[in-house]
């Protein structure tokens, strides 16, 4: 099924569900037949929805991996910076392969923060996209001139988060 129109969404902030919020939609999409790329930017950790998607959504979301498996903190390392330019490009193909009507770049602002990529080279993916395909953009600190080019924007608001007591991630909720 394609879109006449897709939008582009940013879901921001520093609350907990940006990611969750994008799977949701792309589950959501997958039950209306429609297909589903997401690049998941920062990440190469093992996470519930690649074994779930992979087990059983397969056929109508694909989802790759363009980070180490270590998180990055501090200054990303020459690897970080070749794995994001990497899967924007394999992200770039995706989206203008005419085969996914939504297109998610998870983490991707997260990416511009850390400088792994340029706010630059994703406006300039933001300007390829086709008028049929959905884009969501994930991740905390999105740049105000991709909220500026969005046509939803949502901020998550951490009101308050058990990580604050010493809750670890858990398997199956946090990844």
């Amino acid at each position: 099924m394609k879109l006449k129109k897709g939008y582009i969404q940013v879901y921001t902030g520093n609350g907990k569900g940006k990611t969750t919020a994008a799977l949701g939609l792309a589950l959501r999409a997958a039950g209306r037949n429609m297909k589903v790329y997401i690049g998941q930017f920062m990440k190469g950790q093992e996470y519930g929805e690649l074994d779930a998607i992979n087990k059983y959504l397969s056929d109508w979301i694909t989802i790759e991996q363009y980070g180490t498996p270590k998180f990055v903190v501090g200054k990303p390392s020459e690897e970080d910076v070749k794995m994001a330019h990497e899967g924007l490009k394999k992200a770039e193909d995706a989206m203008l392969s005419g085969r996914y009507d939504i297109v998610i770049l998870d983490e991707v602002n997260v990416s511009i923060y850390l400088k792994t990529l340029s706010l630059d080279e994703v406006l300039r993916f933001i300007d390829k996209k086709p008028e049929s395909v959905e884009l969501i953009l994930t991740g905390r600190y999105a740049p105000q001139e991709l909220i500026d080019r969005a046509d939803l924007v949502t901020e998550m608001k951490e009101v308050k988060h058990y990580y604050t007591k010493g809750v670890i991630a858990r398997e199956g909720i946090e990844k």
